[in-house]
């Protein structure tokens, strides 16, 4: 028979959270946890302190929509089954197995009547005809779907809560993204806030130069100025004394004719220095772009933490232990042939592929005198043996630096023109666009931009030959 204890635990499994009363006409939230519905209405009647706001659950805190109400009709059964198991348990030999009419104990239950019943009350003709059983036996029907209603709502919450803790983890993954951000936003300001005190000392510098310059020519001005005022007052006076003179006398002086000099307040030098002075400005006005480009680019695309694969290395090439670096050899590694690995392009390709997002990683390329480098993605499909044609065609879509130029590696190779010849190539994936951007990483010139239509994972690539030649990874 089924004790008090073990119906209480099954009651309380039937409990609502905000009234702590048996369920009545249990409703699912968004979340999963169950309610009574006038309960749960009564709640989001309850203003919060935004009246915009979504109600949140009042368990997990979670928001949902007051108009997703949803019927729970099993839950609501097995709050029936329980209810009825209450009145047919038994708790031993106390006062609640004692029938109230004749004090004797209960055994049995009348399925017609829904009566519990002692041996007395079994006799009596009223149920003489009734259909009856042991109290254990009646229960036995409840109890079984009450354990399988049970065992259905266990599974639903370790679901939900599955649910709950992959959920999480993606917030946590987010939370980390958003914190790298933060720390590229506070970093790219620190740089640009430094640049600019530079650039304020500068031309601060430059302009306090000009000041000096424009005053001290001023004085020579006032100077030479002043100098030939005193000079033609001289002369005036001369004239005008020689202009009193009786005309006899007059008729014998010769003036001299003198000319005059006509000073220049500001030199053509020092008005020149002032008309250029806005070209100052050019390396400002160029570092601002390049820093709205660059911010932009590092909110827009991912960091990708990427790792070679040593399984796909073909023998000839070295990959640190930490995988982020690989060094050309002519020597053959010991490595087992097997389906992934490329057995005549000295290539490798990166551990983990890309099925969606933004992506973005920076190779650094060391090469010997005619050695080359080759970087870009692949489809998860590439042909690892024999002969790699290295085009769309055959899912390749990349790069290739050699010792003095680079080409594009696209149904025919192009010979690219760039300023110089990059050191350090970032690769950017845009997998739903079907973008794959190369770019100079120092100097953020772009060298090419591949586009294609992406419905299979993508995995990043690179190819290396010379010996001396290396290459290494960042994000």
């Amino acid at each position: 028979m089924a004790s008090a204890a073990s119906v209480t635990s099954l009651a309380d499994e039937v409990n609502c959270p905000i009234c702590q009363g048996t369920l009545r006409e249990p409703v699912t939230i968004d979340c999963g946890h169950n309610f009574c519905r006038g309960c749960l209405t009564r709640y989001c009647e309850i203003p919060g302190p935004d009246l915009e706001e979504s109600p949140t659950c009042p368990l997990c805190k979670e928001p949902f929509r007051t108009g997703s109400f949803r019927p729970n009709w099993q839950l609501a059964n097995v709050v029936e089954n329980i209810e009825r198991l209450q009145l047919v348990s038994t708790l031993g030999l106390g006062e609640e197995d004692a029938c109230q009419e004749h004090g004797e104990k209960i055994y049995f239950f009348c399925e017609d009547d829904e009566m519990q019943l002692c041996v007395v009350c079994r006799a009596a003709g009223e149920h003489a005809a009734h259909t009856m059983r042991f109290l254990e036996d009646a229960a036995a029907p409840y109890r079984e779907q009450i354990h399988k209603c049970l065992k259905c709502l266990r599974k639903e919450r370790e679901e939900i809560q599955e649910i709950q803790s992959r959920e999480n983890k993606r917030m946590q993954v987010l939370l980390t993204q958003v914190s790298t951000k933060r720390q590229q936003v506070i970093s790219e300001f620190a740089h640009l806030r430094k640049f600019l005190e530079e650039q304020q000392s500068i031309l601060l510098a430059q302009l306090e130069s000009l000041d000096g310059d424009i005053l001290k020519q001023q004085d020579e001005f006032d100077f030479l100025v002043a100098g030939e005022i005193c000079r033609f007052s001289a002369l005036i006076e001369e004239l005008e004394e020689k202009n009193e003179r009786p005309a006899r006398e007059l008729l014998t002086v010769r003036c001299e004719t003198r000319k005059c000099r006509k000073p220049v307040a500001v030199s053509p030098e020092l008005g020149q220095r002032i008309r250029d002075f806005p070209q100052q400005a050019l390396p400002l006005q160029r570092e601002m772009k390049m820093f709205l480009e660059k911010l932009h680019f590092e909110l827009d695309y991912e960091p990708a933490h990427i790792s070679l694969d040593p399984q796909t290395s073909h023998p000839k090439l070295l990959l640190s232990e930490d995988r982020q670096r690989a060094q050309f050899s002519y020597k053959w590694q010991n490595s087992p042939d097997n389906p992934q690995r490329f057995d005549r392009a000295t290539c490798v390709l990166a551990h983990t592929g890309i099925t969606g997002g933004r992506h973005t990683w920076v190779v650094s390329i060391d090469l010997a005198h005619g050695g080359s480098c080759t970087v870009g993605v692949v489809s998860e499909d590439v042909q690892r043996k024999g002969e790699l044609r290295l085009r769309p065609e055959e899912g390749v879509w990349a790069v290739r630096l050699a010792w003095g130029f680079v080409s594009a590696l696209g149904s025919f190779p192009t010979r690219l023109t760039l300023k110089e010849q990059p050191r350090q190539v970032r690769v950017s994936l845009d997998y739903e666009v079907g973008w794959v951007t190369f770019t100079n990483a120092a100097t953020r010139e772009p060298i090419y931009t591949f586009t294609a239509s992406f419905t299979r994972k993508v995995i990043p690539f690179f190819g290396l030959w010379g010996r001396g030649s290396s290459f290494s990874l960042s994000s």
